[in-house]
């Protein structure tokens, strides 16, 4: 039995990530329903509602889920898989707070109104035609300027926490033990890890707060999302800032032991996501590993597949069914790499793929 201090010190780190996460759910379940609101039903007044595929919601099942996740995010926690998250460490700033929901909910409705219009091509200019591919020029989710500026990569991290009320980084750390497990007979020092699409860095961040001797290299198609993966990187030293699109990153062959992507293969079409897994493939050391961290699919979850049906009506998503319906391990298969192990953590699933030895 651990000793009375220690047990009393565990009880008292535990009451404090419970606190944290009821109020973080609370403050983003609060600015989901605002935005529900302003979204209203998947089909306008007069329209004929969708024909559906899948069954009913299993609701009782999403509740028990979305515990089961911050459950296992704790007992990671608890058993030293990796700290503490640094948004539960610190209080919150209440005029950072006010600004980002200012933003987030005068926001929301310019996303509604792109959902009623169908407006989904802001981004396409000539002048960006000459700087990146044709499907990344899109508001994915009808979001104000697509994946383009500054005030988009400032704002996407609490849209991504609304749309999962509070739930999203909590999903997310699922892919942190896998991190572990593919460092445990390497030299950490010496290891190096890329993030595919690295976005607004907060994986990465992630992976520095546990592992601060990882050689790191962030790549994303955005210098906007770039910029702002810098920021939260700021106390890492040595971490290497790529802009290339993941199908062409222009890096060395078998250069890294571990290789992550988070939410990006749902983005992406059908051509580019075996472009992309060809270069994992080449970007790997031999008996390195791939972490994909992205969205269930369906049937992983029988009584949520039609929340996975519904939700490309709902936002842009225009590659997101047929990514439901990919065969991961044959995807990943046909670039050499094997399926090793996998976990679903509520909407999101975690699956390794390893480049044999």
């Amino acid at each position: 039995m651990a000793p009375l201090n220690v047990m009393i010190a565990n009880s008292a780190k535990r009451a404090a990530y419970s606190a944290g996460q009821a109020a973080r759910v609370l403050w983003y379940t609060g600015h989901y329903a605002y935005g529900r609101r302003l979204m209203g039903p998947l089909t306008d007044p007069g329209e004929a509602p969708y024909a559906e595929e899948f069954g009913p919601l299993d609701r009782e099942r999403l509740k028990t889920a979305f515990r089961e996740v911050f459950q296992r995010d704790w007992k990671n926690i608890e058993a030293g898989i990796y700290k503490m998250p640094a948004e539960l460490r610190r209080a919150p700033s209440p005029s950072r707070l006010w600004r980002t929901s200012r933003d987030y909910l005068l926001d929301a409705r310019k996303v509604a109104q792109r959902k009623y219009t169908r407006a989904h091509s802001e981004v396409l200019t000539d002048a960006a035609r000459d700087k990146y591919p044709r499907y990344y020029l899109q508001n994915f989710h009808y979001q104000t300027d697509g994946w383009l500026t500054d005030a988009s990569a400032a704002r996407y991290d609490m849209q991504v926490e609304t749309l999962f009320t509070g739930s999203a980084a909590a999903m997310r750390r699922q892919a942190l033990p896998f991190v572990r497990d593919a460092l445990a007979e390497r030299d950490a020092g010496a290891a190096s890890l890329l993030d595919l699409g690295c976005g607004g860095g907060g994986f990465l961040a992630d992976i520095h707060d546990n592992w601060p001797m990882l050689n790191l290299t962030a790549l994303d198609l955005s210098p906007a999302y770039l910029g702002r993966a810098r920021a939260a990187l700021g106390g890492a030293r040595d971490v290497n800032f790529v802009q290339q699109p993941a199908e062409k990153t222009g890096l060395a062959d078998a250069s890294f032991d571990i290789i992550t992507s988070v939410y990006l293969f749902h983005e992406l079409p059908p051509k580019v996501r075996a472009e992309v897994s060809a270069e994992i493939a080449r970007l790997l050391k031999p008996g390195g590993v791939y972490i994909h961290t992205d969205t269930i699919q369906f049937g992983d979850e029988p009584g949520f597949d039609i929340l996975l049906e519904n939700f490309p009506r709902g936002f842009h998503e225009p590659y997101y069914d047929s990514y439901c319906r990919t065969d991961l391990p044959a995807l990943f298969g046909e670039a050499g790499l094997e399926k090793t192990q996998e976990t679903l953590a509520f909407l999101t699933k975690v699956t390794a793929f390893q480049k044999p030895a």
